[in-house]
């Protein structure tokens, strides 16, 4: 009978607490969108022809740009960023900006080393987003975790980083590799076999270890949708080459990140004691911000540049990879998890997040 009961009871605890409804955060938040996506383009590398240059243009404005836009977005509407964090929000736009402007006049020095420095950024942005996404569901559903467990879930999260910044081509090691030595043909099969195997062995046995690890240390299930994040976090870089494992890693860490971050900035907004506004009007107010935020950077803040006579080509590389950057250090700072933060409290919060 006590088995029974126990089984019972292994049901929600692995299923965990989730901030919607468990559809919503499994297929968004998880990524289990992407797996059904990686099988279709797995199986059939042809299927995404369908897709339009102009339809990706919309496509992308919806996802990645409107994804970008939404750390800054979030960064000026959540409540007691500009007592907590003056130099974000006062200083280091200005700083960027001067910066930008600052390379754009060493552009074909600069340009090449500021973008191999975002694309070098970018795998270790989405390993922290999944050890974040881990963590906060863990705490979400009462899966305590010591300090031991918390560094196993980050290593094991950063081994797809740990991949890109060795053996992909023109970022991480790559990047800095004066000598060419990697360039060896030797060299490159090397990395191959060790790191795009070994390490992706690693990388998902990793998972099911933290499991069983978890299980037996804190004697509580970590749920399922930590590991289908940190799954669908390195599927894309060991199943598709290099560039389009950036594509689609890119198109579905901005899925993700606009689900989560829409969930918090809801929360906050109907917690305003003057707040008068419905669940859905600040739903849609925050999405529409950050695809009119992400059309001015992505396509008008460039213009702006070509306008004052520099290069078209140097004047996109450089503006994106100055908004990636802006984006990863922000994030940095709008969703830790202290007891006094907002954040904190919408985690931990009973109800789901959009329908209570």
């Amino acid at each position: 009978m006590t088995q029974q009961s126990g089984s019972i009871a292994l049901g929600p605890a692995l299923l965990g607490r989730e901030f919607v409804n468990p559809f919503f955060d499994y297929l968004l938040i998880g990524g289990g969108l992407s797996l059904f996506v990686a099988g279709f383009i797995f199986i059939n590398p042809l299927g995404t022809n369908f897709i339009t240059e102009a339809t990706l243009a919309y496509f992308i404005l919806a996802s990645n740009s409107a994804h970008f836009a939404a750390s800054t977005v979030r960064l000026y509407t959540k409540p007691g960023t500009y007592q907590s964090l003056p130099y974000v929000t006062m200083g280091l736009p200005v700083i960027m900006l001067a910066i930008l402007v600052g390379c754009m006049f060493q552009a074909d020095r600069l340009a090449p080393q500021l973008t191999s420095l975002y694309l070098t950024w970018s795998p270790f942005h989405y390993a922290a987003q999944a050890y974040g996404l881990t963590v906060m569901y863990c705490y979400r559903s009462g899966c305590t975790l010591s300090d031991n467990n918390k560094k196993l879930i980050w290593r094991v999260a950063m081994i797809p980083f740990l991949y890109n910044f060795i053996a992909m081509p023109n970022v991480g090691l790559h990047w800095l590799d004066f000598g060419g030595w990697l360039g060896n043909p030797a060299t490159q099969q090397t990395f191959w076999f060790y790191f795009k195997y070994a390490m992706a062995f690693l990388a998902f046995g990793g998972i099911a270890y933290l499991w069983i690890r978890i299980a037996k240390t804190e004697k509580q299930v970590m749920p399922a949708i930590c590991g289908l994040t940190l799954l669908t976090n390195g599927l894309w870089w060991f199943l598709f080459p290099p560039l389009q494992a950036f594509v689609w890693a890119t198109i579905f860490h901005g899925i993700q990140y606009l689900a989560i971050v829409i969930i918090f900035h809801v929360r906050d907004q109907l917690a305003r004691p003057e707040n008068h506004h419905s669940r859905t009007y600040h739903i849609c107010w925050f999405y529409g911000a950050c695809i009119l935020l992400g059309y001015g950077l992505f396509h008008c803040f460039p213009r702006a540049f070509i306008f004052l006579g520099f290069g078209p080509v140097e004047s996109v590389l450089l503006v994106v990879a100055v908004i990636q950057i802006h984006h990863f250090i922000v994030d940095a700072f709008i969703w830790r998890l202290k007891k006094s933060d907002s954040n904190r409290k919408i985690v931990e919060s009973a109800s789901p997040a959009l329908t209570s």
